[in-house]
């Protein structure tokens, strides 16, 4: 079982930034797979970025391309999310994910919700115009 903590939402102004971290426990966070996801009220949830469990292969969607940035601290077992360039289109739940895999190399496909084995409670994003 992997236990996800995600904390540093909040609020923001368009242009602004924020950082969201996700911090895991309960197995080796070197042979997790992390994710980042968000959703908003009567929407599917929506892949936002990956990244490989050795901390290669950062994937992104391209609504939020060349404005997140996913990394991640093998070390402090914690990955992170870096939100520059805020748009009111980025207010959502911003949820962390986890998949524990120590074959798979590419992580670059793990764009759907169903990739993921493991979830946190979310952290909310609101950026207001």
């Amino acid at each position: 079982q992997v236990l996800l903590i995600e904390s540093g939402g909040g609020l923001a102004q368009a242009g602004g930034s924020l950082r969201l971290s996700c911090a895991a426990s309960g197995r080796a966070f070197s042979g997790l797979h992390m994710g980042w996801f968000r959703q908003t009220p009567g929407k599917e949830r929506e892949f936002v970025a990956s990244i490989g469990r050795g901390e290669s292969n950062p994937h992104y969607a391209d609504p939020v391309k060349d404005r997140f940035t996913i990394s991640r601290d093998n070390a402090k077992s914690t990955v992170y999310l870096q939100l520059n360039s805020l748009k009111p289109e980025d207010t959502a739940t911003y949820y962390c994910a986890a998949r524990f895999d120590l074959t798979l190399i590419d992580s670059s496909f793990l764009t759907k919700r169903e990739h993921y084995d493991y979830w946190g409670q979310g952290t909310q994003v609101s950026v207001s115009s």
